[in-house]
């Protein structure tokens, strides 16, 4: 029986091949053949996946786990690890016809998403909804068969399941940041999609899904927001990891030109690498700690408060806020030599930058909503938690 230090074990020996293919990741702006062949005999996307349909059922704060670990060697592969991860979850709580027909020709199936429903048309027809649109972002998209697309229904957001074969991706992804994760362009001319294959993100938000009477499991009572968001934030603690590695392997091998001081023996190098790895270690246990909190909570079928949940918010940001300033604090002591593209040190410092302009992970909307409803306010946009 696959547990969870069997998971992290198989993520962490994928570490060191996964630094070698960083650059050729980049080079081919998505996730090559071979890392996706890695990431299906490993088992690890099916972490958190239904066992009904091939998955494991860990509990879900294994994937920040494993997304954490896979960072320290890329923060591309690193970031569509947790989308995918997170995704397979999520359809989990789509209704039983939707996800029975997503598995139906494979328990590998990869989903990518485009959540922002601002350039979505959603016409209510006879048994479902028809759709047009543009979506941006859908990290992932060129490994996935299937697409999860947000759009106003007649009763709020909701969620749409659609099919590869019901749209068509533009190649636009030109970037200075997470090159590798093929986040391009999504696109949609009046498709069909049936009822069953939507689901509104109100009851998702709740922990009130269908997948919550389906499986029967902790893991679909879970709000989505509590640990959707964390997906995107455990990357980026991944990277810190990693330029804190590589930093420590430069200032092994630099001298100071002027002095001949090894660096490894100065202070100033000292007092940087115990700071960001204070950072590094802080946000780790921010999202470990939020992890079991919502876990004990969802075991007992218990629902957590609006309170709990802005506050699991911010922390979501927080971390994400933390990991990038270890990042920011290494690369300043860095010197020159960490410019080149040969340089892990460069590419975890644009990556982090990239991954942590993500909506999800924006710390004054986060915070703000924390503040309020902590001072007995209304949220400003509840969509949020």
């Amino acid at each position: 029986m696959v547990n969870r230090e069997d998971l992290i074990r198989r993520a962490a020996d994928l570490v060191p091949v996964l630094r070698e293919r960083a650059e050729l990741t980049e080079e081919l702006r998505q996730i090559p053949q071979a890392t996706l062949d890695d990431f299906h005999s490993s088992g690890i996307l099916r972490a958190a996946q239904p066992t009904r349909f091939g998955g494991y059922d860990i509990d879900y704060p294994v994937v920040l786990d494993i997304a954490a670990e896979l960072g320290r060697g890329c923060g591309s592969t690193a970031w569509c690890y947790g989308i995918w991860a997170a995704h397979n979850w999520a359809v989990g709580m789509f209704p039983e016809k939707a996800q029975e027909e997503y598995w139906s020709d494979s328990v590998d199936v990869l989903s990518s998403t485009s959540l922002d429903p601002s350039r979505a048309e959603v016409t209510s027809i006879k048994g479902g909804y028809q759709l047009s649109g543009r979506w941006s972002f859908s990290s992932g998209c060129d490994a996935s068969a299937w697409a999860i697309l947000a759009g106003m229904g007649p009763g709020g957001l909701i969620w749409l399941l659609v099919h590869q074969s019901d749209y068509t991706i533009e190649d636009n992804w030109f970037v200075s940041g997470l090159k590798g994760t093929g986040s391009k362009d999504v696109l949609v001319h009046e498709v069909f999609v049936p009822e069953y294959r939507v689901v509104s993100v109100a009851d998702l938000r709740r922990g009130q899904s269908p997948g919550r009477t389906i499986h029967k499991t902790l893991n679909f009572r879970i709000p989505l927001q509590t640990m959707f968001a964390y997906s995107l934030a455990a990357p980026i603690v991944g990277m810190a990891q990693g330029a804190l590695e590589a930093f420590e392997e430069l200032m092994g091998s630099r001298v100071a030109y002027t002095t001949g001081e090894k660096m490894i023996e100065n202070p100033l190098v000292h007092i940087r690498l115990s700071e960001a790895e204070a950072e590094v270690n802080s946000a780790r246990l921010i999202m470990a700690d939020d992890g079991r909190e919502v876990v004990a909570k969802a075991k007992i079928k218990e629902t957590l408060s609006l309170m709990e949940r802005a506050r699991v918010r911010r922390n979501q940001a927080y971390v994400a806020k933390l990991s990038v300033r270890a990042v920011d604090r290494l690369f300043e002591a860095s010197g020159g030599h960490a410019l080149f593209d040969s340089s892990p040190m460069q590419r975890f410092h644009r990556d982090a930058h990239a991954a942590s302009h993500h909506f999800g992970l924006a710390w004054e909307g986060a915070a703000e909503e924390y503040g309020r409803i902590r001072l007995g306010l209304e949220p400003k946009n509840p969509a949020r938690l």
